[in-house]
């Protein structure tokens, strides 16, 4: 009797055992569900998050582009009974470059008439020559041979020239023109001065006038550089403090950049392309980081030595370039030599100088929009 009752107490612990063990392996395989599951519902919110915040980060270029400041300047509309050109010009006149730019080669148009925007380049920003045309006036205030923007006082010189872009807005009214003063900030010397550069800034307090100038009259101030022996860059960081105003853009002086033993004025400089792009960049990057409306960079070139690797040029999604050929003397070498440095070489836009004292004849806004492709920019020296 005792025998089968200590044969039952051992029977019900061993029973007590395998469900102590069944119980322990239970919730064993529990545990690492329930955490598991803890750990895919803290990894699911944490994709969430994610997702969330890369929604968040997309969104906030479109917030950017929202934000962007628009162009302060205000075009000359053309008035209300001017004929554009294009309704007074030949059908031939139309289809084809001008003789004089052809030079006896073929007169096909590479663009459509008045197009200003080169075929086969993109404009990607929201800068003045995207819908308009510049109209400067250069020179510095110190010299009267520089241009004329130092033979006049200031008001008459505004004056002077709102009236040579209505001239422009007249002949083609699909490119109102904006008054903009091209003044030289950057002056080349043939005296080396104490950095040894040949070059000389124009007063702070000349620059801020001029500035002032282009704000209330709700025009554009493009700062030129004529470098000397400096670069480019340096250059165009001496005049940040400008360049950071909304209505400021850029030009450069190719002829005047000299080498080793050479002197501004006399030996004929030259700008590697490659210096071009870097203030590209370095403009880009200020619009950027300053919420700034697009630039132009405007380069002047005269003659083909002027501007080499000229192909590394490129814009950018937030600066225009224009190529602008500045030589001065009779208006058939001109034109053919527009067509030469930017019309063959683009890189996006044109510019073409006209010279009021040099110049055999001096062209007329008509004659400089037949150009093949129209100017964006138009200087007057």
């Amino acid at each position: 009797m005792k025998r089968k009752l200590l044969i039952r107490k051992e029977v019900f612990l061993l029973s007590l055992t395998i469900i102590f063990l069944i119980g322990a392996l239970f919730y064993v395989q529990r545990g690492p569900e329930t955490i598991s599951d803890s750990t895919a519902s803290d990894n699911d919110s944490r994709s969430f998050e994610t997702v969330e915040r890369k929604d968040n980060e997309e969104e906030k270029p479109n917030e950017a582009e929202k934000t962007k400041p628009e162009q302060v300047y205000k075009p000359v509309e053309p008035e209300d009974d001017s004929t554009p050109l294009k309704d007074q010009l030949e059908q031939e006149e139309l289809e084809m470059m001008p003789e004089l730019e052809a030079a006896g080669e073929e007169r096909t148009r590479l663009m459509p008439f008045g197009e200003t925007l080169i075929t086969g380049t993109k404009d990607q920003t929201d800068g003045p020559l995207k819908n308009h045309r510049l109209v400067t006036y250069y020179g510095h205030p110190n010299s009267t041979n520089m241009g004329i923007l130092g033979q006049m006082e200031p008001d008459a010189f505004m004056a002077k020239l709102k009236t040579q872009a209505q001239a422009y807005s007249n002949a083609d009214p699909s490119h109102p023109a904006v008054p903009t003063i091209e003044l030289i900030a950057t002056a080349a010397q043939r005296d080396p001065g104490s950095d040894g550069n040949y070059v000389r800034m124009t007063s702070p307090e000349q620059i801020d006038k001029y500035a002032k100038l282009a704000e209330e009259n709700d025009a554009l101030l493009m700062l030129d550089v004529q470098l000397g022996k400096d670069s480019v860059l340096n250059q165009v960081k001496s005049l940040e403090k400008w360049l950071k105003l909304p209505y400021v853009h850029l030009a450069i002086d190719t002829e005047f950049q000299v080498g080793e033993g050479e002197t501004p004025g006399i030996d004929l400089g030259q700008v590697n392309g490659t210096e071009i792009q870097q203030a590209v960049s370095y403009l880009t990057k200020l619009v950027e980081d300053n919420n700034l409306p697009d630039k132009i960079v405007l380069v002047h070139q005269f003659t083909d030595v002027a501007l080499t690797n000229k192909e590394v040029i490129q814009p950018t999604s937030h600066v225009e370039v224009a190529l602008n050929f500045d030589g001065w003397g009779g208006a058939a070498a001109k034109m053919t030599n527009y067509k030469e440095y930017v019309r063959n070489e683009a890189v996006q836009y044109g510019g073409f100088k006209v010279f009021y004292d040099k110049d055999e004849p001096v062209m007329s806004p008509e004659e400089v929009l037949q150009l093949d492709p129209a100017p964006a920019v138009v200087n007057y020296q």
